[in-house]
């Protein structure tokens, strides 16, 4: 999980240079094409196509449409409604992924696990401080990609308990640059060289940071793993105050406090997860 939030941390500087250029289509597909690319050495490592083979191709293609319909969800609700209101709404994700896992894959909900995922949805809240009022169609937009990132998320964590993490990986980024394809072609247009270079960190960054939330998905429960997802936002908001001058506030010390103090009570009072080791 410490891969995830570092390389998705650098995914969100990178990504909010390229949108300066380029449409979000266009990079959501630079960002599959590039990481299939970036992906053969494991593939590789982990016994070639041949290891690639799966049993379960319908969960993987209904995995990556909702995936992929939930990033362009958050991406429309952005234009919307404001930033801090789409934060603080993606970051109902965990609840659902707890609610799924709890479910549909037999995941116990303790009180250490609820109370991480309240501590952490209380510290998203004061840090971005979203705005009261009633829900417009901008929200609710915002609300059915958090579902749908907190389905996409339980249902990564049932495939972890029959494929390769390599699989599920190659298998998300052919699903989606299929997608994305004809919708790229529509919008393309030719990058600068830095953009290139902002594009091949974006697909390094996507590809490997899901490499290592399906690692952490192998090694520990859905509801221990996501409320760590948690310390994003203040680390995105840390990096936005050492690259480009946004204020670091109390609110946001006193939020990535909150967020802290509930992933290290989860983490204390989880027991050892049961490993699957990978051949």
């Amino acid at each position: 999980m410490a891969g995830w939030l570092g390389l998705m941390l650098v995914m969100v500087v990178a990504g909010r240079e390229a949108t300066r250029e380029l449409n979000v289509f266009q990079i959501m597909e630079f960002r599959t094409v590039l990481g299939l690319f970036m992906l053969y050495p494991l593939i590789r490592l982990y016994g070639g196509f041949a290891a690639l083979k799966t049993s379960r191709p319908l969960q993987h293609v209904m995995r990556n449409l909702i995936h992929y319909i939930a990033q362009l969800g958050w991406f429309f609700a952005l234009t919307l409604i404001p930033l801090g209101q789409v934060v603080s709404i993606e970051f109902t994700m965990p609840i659902w992924t707890a609610i799924f896992a709890a479910s549909f894959l037999g995941e116990r909900m303790t009180i250490w696990k609820i109370a991480a995922i309240a501590l952490g949805l209380v510290g998203v809240i004061v840090i971005v401080r979203p705005a009261t009022g009633e829900l417009n169609q901008g929200q609710l937009i915002a609300l059915a990609a958090a579902v749908g990132f907190g389905t996409s998320v339980a249902m990564l964590k049932s495939l972890t308990r029959t494929e390769a993490t390599v699989a599920i990986i190659f298998w998300m980024l052919v699903i989606q640059s299929a997608v994305g394809l004809f919708p790229s072609l529509y919008v393309w247009k030719w990058p600068s060289l830095y953009i290139w270079c902002c594009a091949i960190v974006i697909a390094f960054s996507g590809t490997f940071s899901h490499f290592c939330m399906a690692r952490a998905m192998l090694h520990a429960e859905a509801t221990i793993v996501l409320p760590m997802d948690f310390l994003r936002v203040p680390l995105s908001a840390a990096a936005g105050w050492l690259l480009y001058s946004e204020r670091l506030d109390a609110f946001t010390v006193l939020g990535a406090a909150l967020i802290l103090t509930g992933n290290l009570l989860n983490l204390k009072s989880s027991p050892p997860a049961q490993v699957r080791v990978e051949t």
